[in-house]
């Protein structure tokens, strides 16, 4: 990692899990100062408080189970975009995606020329929305896309410390330039903020990051795993994904089918778009996780024997009795849906490739959520007014999608 060659002043939007992690890891190099915004409640003023004048201490767990402190300090936390915003090179959003839009509007007045603009993740269509709401100040900004988180973390104390389960090996990026000139390196300069792990990659367009996310995972395993449910509560939390099932693994390798689908007619379509970055999720597995994973020998077992995922349970809420039922409200759905499985249908939409596991997700999901995105094999629901899909951005074909580029 090289220290880049001007002052980083880093945004960081959130105040999450991801957001606690980067700020601890980012707080920690040399010759970057950073702020926080975060517009939820009081999230910002509470984090403020708590911290007070005390070093905030990310627990990072190394690939051979030990534990490294790491202590640092941000220089603002803050609520007000006109005291976080100005002057800021570097912007990085871990916020999840149905709160883009609070901070793209938030940004807009006083992001400045040459700026740097992440999703940490993106989830799929960041870069429709990132475009509409910055307006003119945002076509001398870049747009960096990433699939996913670069850890598997979770908060130990509010605004005190964090805990690093685990970092993935690599992970991949999409740069979309726009007129932008960046004062430094876009991709190193991150990878300085992050350390060593994961290793970041450039994706060779947008397109392959939106139809990578880790949004084509979590529809399909609540689905297979609540589909048949009884209604009667349960006397302990199941296991997220290492309590994979045969029918979950199963829909989740035909779902992949169907997104490498879509990247084939993209490329057949446009072949300036490379899109052999849109790999099987078990490919992705072994290429992600190569040192956390014991059996990579099917997706099943990948995802089962994932020492990252150790411990990490279906979203769920307790009842009265002390039991447990699933939490429909969670973001494997309210997010993962709308800005997620909806955007990769939209695009495989304006592919013209054919979704069946898709769409049997798609549906079961809505009606448990009480929304409206797919009727009849067509995304013209009531609801898709919510959803990031090119359709809400008035794209009408692959081209119009390339071209944004």
């Amino acid at each position: 990692m090289v220290e880049p060659p001007c002052k980083i002043k880093l945004l960081i939007c959130g105040g999450g899990n991801g957001a606690h992690t980067l700020t601890g890891l980012a707080s920690s190099r040399a010759n970057v100062e950073v702020n926080v915004m975060s517009l939820f409640a009081d999230e910002a003023e509470r984090w403020r408080k708590t911290l007070g004048n005390d070093d905030f201490t990310v627990h990072f767990t190394e690939k051979d189970g030990s534990v490294t402190p790491i202590k640092s300090k941000p220089k603002i936390i803050t609520n007000d975009p006109a005291q976080a915003v100005p002057g800021c090179n570097l912007i990085i959003f871990t916020v999840p995606a149905f709160a883009h839009e609070g901070y793209f509007k938030a940004l807009a007045p006083y992001i400045e020329e040459n700026a740097v603009v992440v999703g940490l993740p993106s989830q799929p269509g960041f870069q429709f929305q990132c475009v509409d709401l910055l307006g003119e100040r945002g076509k001398k900004c870049a747009i960096v896309s990433f699939e996913s988180l670069p850890w598997a973390c979770r908060i130990m104390t509010f605004a005190r410390e964090v805990k690093v389960l685990g970092a993935k090996d690599t992970l991949s990026a999409a740069i979309i330039m726009r007129k932008c000139k960046p004062q430094f390196e876009i991709l190193p300069t991150i990878q300085y903020l992050l350390g060593p792990e994961p290793n970041l990659t450039q994706a060779n367009n947008y397109l392959a990051i939106n139809l990578l996310a880790d949004a084509n995972v979590h529809p399909p395993i609540m689905y297979g795993t609540w589909k048949d449910w009884d209604n009667k509560p349960m006397a302990e939390k199941p296991l997220f994904y290492q309590g994979l099932n045969e029918f979950c693994a199963d829909l989740l390798s035909k779902v992949s089918y169907e997104l490498m689908e879509t990247a084939k007619a993209i490329e057949k379509e446009c072949p300036v778009f490379d899109m052999k970055d849109v790999i099987h999720l078990h490919d992705w597995y072994k290429l992600n996780y190569k040192e956390s994973i014991s059996d990579d020998s099917t997706l099943l077992s990948c995802m089962k024997s994932n020492k990252a995922y150790d411990g990490l349970v279906h979203p769920m809420k307790e009842t009265d009795d002390g039991k447990f039922v699933p939490d429909f409200k969670y973001r494997y759905m309210a997010e993962d849906m709308p800005f997620g499985f909806i955007v990769f249908r939209g695009i495989a939409q304006l592919a013209g490739v054919k979704t069946p596991a898709m769409d049997e997700t798609i549906y079961w999901c809505q009606k448990i959520m009480g929304k409206e995105f797919l009727v009849d094999g067509e995304l013209n629901g009531k609801d898709m007014n919510i959803t990031r899909a090119p359709q809400r951005y008035n794209f009408k074909c692959i081209r119009d999608l390339v071209d944004l580029q």
